[in-house]
């Protein structure tokens, strides 16, 4: 997280300024529909072997007054993903195979690719959101630069960093073990990650 917006999050939280009421956050949401990306083991980056990434296009505004971050950190902490963060997305490929993570885009637009090097290329901006079951490999190509990302984490799972063959045989073991998440982080216990995923499984 780069000065700046560590220090703006200890002002909103310590003050309020520019957060979200409670009672605005549901008007901020949007209705959308849930496009799924299934990934196979590319033999580097596992991926998942029964769930999806989840890509909701659009699913939070983001209003001028209010710091767009401070939104998405609200949001997803309501629905029980915390541990979030402010920064870009790495230019290597990661994942974690122990957690899942959602990614909220607060400002600016990005390629993303999911899976590896022969994975797919998807392009985000302000508003979207992903969710990525543990072991979805992920890496910016390209970002604006004023690209800004909020993530977060479901309650249950450890946090790693994974980033290649090395640790292959490992996490191929540990993601499966990854726990489903009670809450969807955009749409809450009834948002569609739990048919999704339990669909898939």
């Amino acid at each position: 997280m780069s000065i700046l917006e560590s220090g703006k999050k200890i002002v909103e939280t310590l003050t309020g300024w520019q957060r979200p009421s409670g009672c605005d956050m549901d008007s901020l949401i949007r209705a959308r529909k849930a496009n799924t990306f299934r990934f196979k083991d590319d033999g580097a980056i596992p991926n998942h072997p029964h769930w999806p990434l989840v890509v909701y296009r659009g699913a939070v505004k983001l209003p001028v007054d209010v710091d767009p971050a401070a939104i998405l950190e609200d949001l997803f902490e309501r629905n029980g993903w915390g541990s979030s963060w402010r920064n870009g997305i790495f230019d290597y490929v990661d994942y974690h195979s122990r957690i899942h993570e959602v990614l909220g885009i607060a400002r600016g637009s990005a390629k993303v690719q999911f899976v590896g090097k022969r994975g797919r290329t998807i392009a985000v901006k302000a508003g979207d959101v992903a969710i990525l079951p543990a072991g979805t490999g992920h890496q910016c190509l390209h970002a604006s630069n004023d690209f800004l990302v909020v993530g977060a984490y479901p309650p249950d799972g450890t946090y790693d960093e994974c980033t290649g063959e090395e640790e292959h045989a490992r996490t191929v073991e540990t993601i499966p073990k990854a726990v489903k998440p009670r809450k969807d982080p955009v749409y809450g216990p009834n948002g569609p990650l739990a048919g999704i995923w339990k669909a898939s499984r």
